[in-house]
């Protein structure tokens, strides 16, 4: 996941945000002039967003994370196979070497 100059990731800083956020409306709503029920009804429905918001920040993030995974696979996988092309070519002008300097 990608960081910021302060090295803490994007998900740290959008769960810290979110969790400011939802603090912030529950002490507005705390603070706010209303009967009980009707508050406690409000922080219910943050927390039920809140929570929605992070599953789906936990949702893109596995999306995230499983997309950088496949593309170092195959990254991986073609380096490999370069690497293995040089060694086999290397083998191969050094047999070619061998061969003609036996013929001389």
């Amino acid at each position: 996941m990608a960081t910021n100059h302060s090295g803490a990731s994007a998900g740290s800083v959008a769960l810290a945000f979110l969790s400011g956020a939802l603090l912030g409306a529950v002490t507005a709503i705390m603070l706010a002039p209303q009967p009980g029920r009707e508050s406690r009804e409000r922080i219910t429905g943050y927390a039920r967003r809140t929570g929605e918001d992070l599953r789906d920040l936990k949702e893109r993030a596995t999306d995230a994370v499983e997309d950088v995974v496949g593309r170092g696979r195959e990254l991986v996988e073609e380096i490999s196979c370069a690497v293995r092309e040089a060694l086999e070519a290397g083998r191969d002008a050094m047999r070619r070497e061998r061969e003609m300097k036996s013929l001389d």
